[in-house]
């Protein structure tokens, strides 16, 4: 029972994409930037208080170029929001099949993450081209990379906590 509260919890809260746009930051990101030990802890706290924020503060865009991200990048969140979504249904089924699963359902649950993770790459393609016919190509892949670099983080510390198939 600890760890399907504890992988609920982490699903619910630790997987940054999943934010909204507009969510108002649970602390101030110099505030979660000095609790981080490493990098990659303080890209993971940036995220969960202030995923906007991080992004905003990495892409170095002019007032120009900004004017033509945000509307791209809030409706890439919207769309990432939902996959996510799919992604953390799947999981949880796996999470509370757990001690009962059948060959069959852990083929199901694999098929849903894995349409999951085709649709988030259909979706990082789209709005890289969209991105690319806008706003200059090296603006364009630093937020390919950004955005690389928290979902690489969320889903390690998924896959860290998820055991594997019995």
């Amino acid at each position: 029972m600890r760890r399907l509260l504890a992988a609920a919890a982490l699903v619910a809260g630790v997987v940054p994409c999943a934010m909204a746009a507009d969510e108002a930051p649970a602390a101030s990101p110099a505030a979660a930037t000095a609790a981080a030990s490493t990098p990659v802890d303080a890209i993971r706290e940036a995220a969960r208080a202030d995923k906007r924020g991080l992004v905003e503060r990495n892409m170095q865009l002019t007032a120009a170029e900004a004017k033509l991200f945000w509307p791209l990048y809030d409706d890439y969140q919207k769309k990432l929001d939902r996959i996510v979504q799919r992604r953390n249904r799947a999981i949880l089924d796996y999470i509370n099949g757990e001690s009962t699963m059948t060959d069959a359902n852990a083929k199901r649950i694999a098929g849903e993450i894995l349409a999951a993770d085709a649709d988030e790459q259909k979706l990082r393609d789209r709005t890289f081209r969209r991105m690319s016919s806008k706003l200059p190509g090296r603006k364009a892949v630093r937020f390919l990379q950004i955005e690389n670099r928290i979902d690489t983080i969320g889903r390690y510390d998924i896959a860290e906590r998820i055991p594997l198939v019995r």
